[in-house]
């Protein structure tokens, strides 16, 4: 099983709006017989891979999945059937399946007279699966907040310069970040200051996010920009009825025209927006304004702070106003990792309410 859950990680970033889902075939003695992952939607799902990588030592072997297997047609037949034609033993799976549409494949599976053991590295798939989850349970994206800031906090000095205060690694590890999202989001605050590019660098095969850029009032984002050119999809929303200048027609730009009031565009409407398009996970790349208002509206999942050895003593906060006045209404987060990227620190938490 912990090699499924492996092997489901590879196609994070590619498989949306379907989950990452691993499985590995051990044949009637108990020995690896194929392995596989569902790595593009509308293609061949993870068990499908795997069966067809085992052929006919499959028969009477055991599969093990981090997902139920489906249980219903969409763009691919049910997998639950394609265990059954395989001959499958028996089905080992970690999490069960909470889609309404493609729940019930353990049942299925088990009325066939195949035996089913359910929950087995629940926690650690789930973990590995948590943005398909997130959209399911509660119908909008996960969203990952990113931020890089000195160790007083501070991301940009007196005078506005940031560039750089965290390490080359860092930024690398960044751009994996990118590239295991389906959209990466920043406001206007960051559209003025950093002109930022967004696409996934670094990383060969990688699948380009979705570059999503708030822009209210269509006042920051300028036919220059970087996020304009070809090298990756780029949404720009707006607010409803707020005229656009024109973008430049090599660009690969969408408009979205979205609700707003003083605050801006509210976080609820752009995520269902997000959520409609296929979006299953966010990278929230903004700065401390933007941040704020998705913690204000307990649209955080998770934090990844980057944090470098370095003291500035003045400088803008890594956020902002989030709607918190005392101490006693603070967000608790568990801290689920810690990692040095080369001089930095990389803390990885989760919000204790989710």
């Amino acid at each position: 099983m912990r090699r499924a859950i492996a092997l489901a990680a590879r196609g994070l970033g590619s498989t949306s709006p379907n989950p990452v889902v691993g499985c590995v075939v051990l044949d009637a003695s108990g020995e690896p017989a194929g392995e596989g992952f569902h790595q593009r939607a509308g293609g061949p799902h993870a068990e499908v891979n795997a069966l067809a990588a085992a052929g006919d030592r499959a028969r009477g072997g055991t599969a093990y999945v981090t997902l139920e297997p489906c249980n219903h047609i969409g763009r691919t037949g049910p997998c639950s059937q394609a265990l059954i034609d395989a001959g499958v033993a028996r089905v080992v799976y970690a999490v069960a399946d909470p889609n309404p549409q493609a729940t019930g494949g353990a049942d299925t599976l088990r009325a066939a007279g195949i035996a089913v053991t359910a929950g087995v590295l629940a926690d650690e798939a789930e973990a590995g699966n948590t943005a398909w989850l997130t959209s399911v349970r509660l119908g909008r994206p996960h969203v990952t907040w990113k931020y890089a800031a000195t160790l007083d906090g501070r991301t940009a000095a007196a005078d506005g310069t940031s560039r750089w205060i965290t390490s080359a690694e860092s930024r690398a590890d960044v751009h994996r970040l990118r590239a295991e999202s389906d959209a990466v989001l920043v406001g206007s605050g960051t559209l003025r200051a950093d002109d930022p590019h967004l696409a996934v660098r670094g990383i060969e095969g990688a699948t380009q996010p979705l570059r999503v850029v708030l822009d209210t009032h269509a006042r920051s984002l300028t036919p220059t920009a970087r996020v304009l050119d070809d090298a990756a999809p780029t949404l720009v929303v707006v607010g409803k009825g707020v005229t656009t200048p024109p973008l430049p027609g090599a660009s690969a730009a969408e408009v979205a025209r979205l609700p707003y009031d003083g605050a801006g565009i509210a976080v609820d409407a752009l995520l269902a927006e997000l959520h409609a398009r296929g979006v299953r996970s966010v990278l929230l790349e903004g700065g401390p304004t933007l941040a704020g208002s998705f913690v204000a509206a307990g649209a955080v999942d998770r934090v990844v702070g980057y944090l470098a050895p370095v003291l500035l003593g003045a400088g803008p906060a890594a956020l902002a106003d989030a709607g918190i006045t005392t101490i006693t209404d603070a967000l608790r987060l568990d801290v689920t990792e810690t990692v040095r990227i080369g001089p930095d620190l990389r803390i990885t938490a989760t919000p204790k309410e989710r």
